[in-house]
């Protein structure tokens, strides 16, 4: 088997480049706040900087290896539905469900070694960058040394291999359990069925967020700029929490717009008939949304709510408030980029997969500007359900801390903020989706369909 997943990682590259590249950008990110724990336990230290450097690695890091864990369960998730035809045609031709297991987390487990190997020097800059960042707001004293060490490494390799195994075991083992006929059925449909696996963690993540903004505007209302470390957090249990149920978000929504789509015309038919046939593609794709817009409009507003509240009474910030400041900065530029990266993977991945797909349309009398709005409209769905559930788990932050600091349900925050946050989402999204689709279509139709 081991010789298996090596063959077949030299005959699918493309499939596992979107798995590699989040297991790289995420190995990244961990062992950069990492090294700040690497570089608490220096010489020099004093105080105030050990205990900027141990919050920097630890609540920037732990945030940033829930998202690193989630991205990769989810992505490695998608790579292995989009092979149930192999795993079905190696079943087929005598191949045990443990065999193929075994290829398919030997895959991950090599991938994710190499993602990891080779974020190592990009995280050793980083992680200077972030110290000099914490040096220069003199967070940090100057006579602290850079140190990126065994913690680090360890952090960065161990909970990306960790996480990779974990999501190709748990994967593979679920696609292998049913026979080979339903394989093939499963290949060609894949409807999002919601399990308790997923809805239970997510009501758990749902409801712990709601208690937190509860918690913001009772325990917490006299508490000042304290009160943003229990409402920042609200936002991303929330975010999380939706993600988990974006499956059953993706059929909400069909359902809510399916019959206006459907006469709309023959791309409008398309579009419903394929989301609801692929809605784990879709899933995939609205995760991604529903954090970086919950999460960047939650702590955005966080940190401009508090700005204001600092200029209108005038008070000077303390050195915890301004690690507080910078944290807020580091976690959604971490969240920017990496939510970024894994929506633009997710979708490019889907969409390329569906060459075949695309070919059957357009041999079945579609045009290829019939296919583009199809691919358009599809996005559309997506990219509304995530901003409005993004925006949803956004509130659970912004007005909870809002009463608390201004005595106001409606913060005292431009409006532009909003629109960019949501701006970027929809950018990301159609830029990555139509411009994968378009190099798709221009394959031949009969080509499309016989090279896939």
């Amino acid at each position: 088997m081991l010789w298996l997943a090596w063959k077949s990682l030299r005959h699918r590259t493309s499939a596992f480049t979107a798995s590699f590249l989040v297991m790289f950008f995420g190995a990244t990110m961990l062992m950069s706040f990492a090294s700040m724990l690497d570089t608490s336990l220096g010489d020099g230290m004093t105080p105030a900087s050990e205990e900027t450097l141990s919050t920097m690695g630890s609540v920037v890091g732990g945030w940033g290896m829930c998202l690193v864990v989630f991205a990769v369960v989810s992505t490695l998730g998608l790579a292995v539905r989009q092979r149930s035809s192999e795993m079905a045609l190696l079943k087929s031709t005598g191949a045990t469900p443990a065999q193929i297991v075994r290829m398919i987390v030997g895959e991950a487990a090599a991938v994710s070694l190499v993602a990891a190997a080779a974020a190592l020097v990009p995280a050793y800059f980083l992680g200077g960058l972030l110290f000099d960042l914490l040096v220069d707001t003199k967070q940090v004293a100057p006579t602290v040394s850079y140190a990126f060490g065994l913690i680090a490494v360890l952090m960065g390799v161990g909970i990306t291999f960790l996480s990779a195994v974990i999501a190709a075991l748990f994967t593979a083992r679920r696609a292998t359990r049913v026979r080979v006929a339903e394989s093939f059925a499963n290949a060609a449909t894949d409807t999002g069925r919601m399990t308790w696996k997923r809805t239970v963690p997510a009501v758990v993540l749902l409801l712990g967020g709601l208690s937190l903004s509860v918690l913001t505007v009772t325990a917490m209302k006299d508490k000042g700029p304290d009160a943003m470390n229990i409402a920042g957090q609200a936002s991303i249990l929330v975010a999380i929490g939706f993600a988990l149920l974006a499956p059953g978000l993706v059929r909400l929504a069909v359902a809510i717009s399916g019959r206006a789509l459907e006469r709309s015309g023959a791309s409008g038919y398309l579009t419903v008939q394929n989301v609801r046939r692929r809605t784990n593609q879709s899933a995939g794709a609205l995760m991604p949304i529903i954090l970086f817009t919950g999460i960047g409009i939650g702590i955005l507003y966080l940190q401009l709510i508090e700005n204001n509240v600092a200029a209108a009474t005038g008070y000077a910030s303390t050195n915890e408030q301004k690690n507080i400041q910078t944290l807020n900065a580091v976690v959604i530029g971490m969240i920017v980029v990496f939510a970024c990266i894994m929506l633009v993977n997710t979708i490019v991945a889907s969409t390329t997969f569906r060459k075949q797909e695309f070919g059957q349309q357009r041999l079945a009398g579609a045009t290829p500007e019939q296919v583009l709005k199809m691919v358009r409209a599809e996005s559309g769905i997506v990219i509304v359900t995530g901003i409005v559930f993004g925006t949803v788990a956004g509130l659970t932050t912004v007005l909870p801390y809002s009463v608390v600091r201004s005595d106001s349900w409606v913060p005292d925050a431009s409006i532009w903020l909003y629109l960019g946050i949501t701006a970027v989402a929809v950018a990301a999204t159609l830029l990555s989706s139509l411009g994968t689709a378009r190099k798709v279509l221009r394959a031949p139709a009969v080509e499309a369909v016989a090279a896939a």
